[in-house]
């Protein structure tokens, strides 16, 4: 009897002694179960310090390479935004991509980025707008002076307030009785030196103030004196009435707003810009140098830059710049815009 009782009090005991074991296991395995989440969270933190460190060396040298561009390059400018508002854009997505400027650099050395442009385009134009970028907004100069080329689509029978499509209807005259040949007759009047009449919106100042600015608020502006310009060559390359189309090459400070509507009034008609691409400025060709928005990059406007180096004359090439003493420097900018004819600021004429 007492042996039953131990046999059944032992296989009780062996029955009952494994629970103490199976917590403490449950224990241990929380334990290491924690310790290898923190682990992991420790790899992680460092793996992203690493990260963010590898991050930093990388917006740092694109910084670096950003201060050390100089030169001209073109880009293209849709229709919509001013030539303005576009270099603003580019600027800002250069800034952006070298994380620039940037709270973990330091203020020893301030760096300025300079940029601008030569030739205005204004928002109802497209094609080639040429950059001047660090050194290279000196050169911008002789891009104005340079010849520029358009594809100009002009609408006959009406007239208006800005010489374009933008602006409100002034004038309606009769069409149907201008044949190709007519234009075509016209065409050799306004070829070499001629006179022009700048349009009253323009970027051209009275007081300081655009005219354009003027003309807006309802002041009562009176048109600038004619003055001699440049055409190249004209010819007329489509007409289906009432619309024609132009290859023009001309210099700096020529409208062809002005052009087109003188050539409406020339036909005994009225005349006004339906739509106008800049097809090359200087060197500098639509197809073949323009540099869309998806590849306004540094290193693709570093390329650019060295391609477009080439087209320029030897004495507007620039000398290597030297290198950088240091990384730790800090973004500001200045924008430029040039004039065409000396005293007018910012002046840019070509539409």
């Amino acid at each position: 009897m007492a042996a039953a009782e131990a046999a059944v009090v032992s296989s009780s005991s062996l029955e009952t002694d494994p629970a103490p074991e199976t917590a403490e296991s449950a224990e241990t395995a929380a334990t290491t179960a924690a310790t290898t989440a923190a682990t992991a969270a420790a790899v992680a933190v460092a793996a992203a310090a690493r990260t963010g460190c590898e991050a930093r060396v990388v917006k740092a040298a694109l910084a670096t390479k950003l201060l050390s561009l100089s030169g001209v390059f073109a880009v293209h400018k849709p229709k919509g935004p001013t030539s303005a508002e576009l270099l603003n854009r580019l600027k800002e997505k250069l800034l952006a991509e070298a994380g620039m400027p940037s709270p973990e650099w330091t203020k020893r050395k301030k760096q300025t980025l300079k940029i601008g442009h030569g030739g205005t385009l204004d928002s109802a134009a497209r094609g080639v707008l040429v950059v001047g970028i660090g050194r290279g907004t000196k050169m911008l100069t002789s891009m104005l002076s340079g010849s520029k080329r358009y594809i100009a689509i002009g609408e006959l029978g009406k007239a208006t307030d800005t010489l374009d499509s933008t602006g409100k209807v002034t004038e309606e005259k009769p069409y149907d009785k201008i044949t190709q040949e007519d234009i075509e007759g016209i065409l050799q009047k306004f070829t070499g030196t001629i006179m022009q009449v700048p349009p009253l919106y323009s970027a051209l100042k009275k007081d300081g103030q655009r005219l354009s600015t003027l003309m807006k608020r309802g002041e009562v502006v009176e048109a600038k004196p004619a003055r001699p310009v440049t055409v190249y060559s004209i010819s007329l390359q489509n007409f289906q009435p009432p619309f024609f189309t132009l290859d023009v090459e001309c210099g700096g400070g020529f409208y062809i707003r002005s052009l087109v509507s003188d050539i409406g009034k020339e036909l005994s008609s009225c005349a006004n810009v339906l739509e106008l691409t800049r097809t090359k400025q200087g060197p500098f060709t639509l197809e073949e140098h323009a540099l869309p928005e998806d590849k306004w990059t540094i290193d693709d406007v570093a390329q650019s830059l060295e391609h477009c180096s080439s087209l320029l004359p030897a004495e507007l090439t620039l000398k290597k710049s030297k290198p950088e003493e240091s990384n730790e420097q800090i973004l500001s900018c200045e924008y430029m815009t040039l004039n065409e004819t000396k005293g007018e600021d910012d002046v840019n004429k070509t539409f």
